[in-house]
């Protein structure tokens, strides 16, 4: 698996991803029937964000985006985000976007990354996160209506850099 930066031709294998994961409404507060025009300005960003693919050949297998979590005085803390194809979830792709993400706010100098919004019932990604060295510092409650779960909390989560 090589980690490289997108390109536009990789948006037709990260836009499905994207859009199954929208319409599960279990991870992301994306609308479930979003457009690919909206999900493309919601997930391919421009520095000083950056978008990425996790790929096995020609094949994508997840993507991230990293970048500041606020601009101004909020600029030195990093947050990203990760979208990983289902058939190969729990087989090291998003540990491998996490650690790639971690790396480069290291690389530039950021104090930490924050994680605004991760589902508590994401359980999996807690555990990459939590064993990458992010710790919960918060949730709130009933935060993410979840598709078959009803509303449930909504945890912020911070690792220092």
């Amino acid at each position: 698996m090589e980690i490289r930066q997108f390109v536009e031709s990789d948006w037709a294998q990260v836009w499905p991803v994207m859009a199954e994961v929208a319409r599960a409404q279990e991870t992301y507060a994306y609308e479930p029937d979003m457009s690919a025009e909206a999900g493309h300005a919601a997930w391919v960003q421009a520095e000083p964000e950056r978008t990425v693919v996790a790929v096995d050949g020609d094949r994508v297998l997840g993507t991230a985006r990293v970048g500041p979590n606020r601009r101004g005085p909020g600029s030195h803390v990093a947050t990203a985000s990760f979208l990983v194809a289902a058939d190969v979830r729990g087989r090291g792709v998003g540990t491998a976007l996490c650690r790639y993400a971690l790396d480069w706010a290291r690389e530039r100098g950021y104090a930490g990354m924050q994680f605004n919004a991760v589902v508590e019932t994401n359980h999996g990604a807690i555990a990459v996160y939590e064993r990458l060295g992010f710790t919960v510092i918060g949730t709130v409650p009933g935060a993410y209506e979840h598709a078959t779960l009803g509303r449930v909390g909504v945890h912020v989560m911070y690792c220092p850099l």
